[in-house]
């Protein structure tokens, strides 16, 4: 079983950026990190939408407001968002796939950013997540909503692993968690 730990957020306190600046620390000391983020998309000053971008930097929707979904596929929607699961999936499932077949112990972090209600439409997701997770040496950096309104049930396994460190990210404590983050990283890899 791999190492791993995740962040507890509620939306708007930075924890894409937290999650890149660790990622770009680890990345300048060797540490091999592939993964994912989400990131807002805007348009006016107006949010519209999430992409789902890998640290390769790759780039696709995750949703958008109002729009339909792709044809014959079925309505996944969060509140005004519609979830294109077609491109999330094109991007994310390969770099969990890749994360989960690491050789050796150690050798590979992983982002994940984030393993929220509109990611845990996709069933294939959730394999991949459960299997990355269960990786011998894989260290997952990942983040998880914080729990309001009905439990999502990949969210609540994941809170309640024995492996999993857990940090919360807010507005005040942002900035001083990302040595924290660094070395439960390494130390997890060892």
């Amino acid at each position: 079983m791999g190492f791993c730990f995740v962040f507890v957020f509620v939306l708007g306190v930075g924890k894409t950026t937290l999650i890149q600046k660790a990622s770009e620390v680890l990345k300048s000391s060797g540490v091999p990190v592939d993964g994912f983020y989400t990131e807002e998309v805007r348009q006016g000053g107006r949010r519209i939408g999430f992409d789902v971008v890998t640290l390769s930097g790759m780039r696709g929707v995750l949703s958008r407001i109002g729009s339909e979904p792709p044809p014959g596929k079925r309505e996944c929607r969060v509140g005004q968002y519609v979830v294109d699961l077609t491109s999330f999936e094109h991007l994310a499932l390969p770099v969990l796939k890749n994360a989960g077949s690491s050789s050796g112990p150690g050798q590979r972090v992983c982002v994940i950013d984030e393993i929220g209600k509109m990611e845990l439409f996709s069933q294939p997701f959730i394999q991949a997540v459960r299997q990355t997770l269960s990786a011998p040496g894989t260290v997952v950096l990942g983040t998880i909503p914080v729990p309001k309104g009905k439990p999502l049930a990949l969210v609540e396994e994941i809170r309640h692993r024995n492996d999993v460190q857990v940090f919360s990210v807010t507005k005040e404590n942002r900035n001083h968690l990302l040595p924290d983050i660094v070395t439960c990283v390494q130390s997890g890899r060892k």
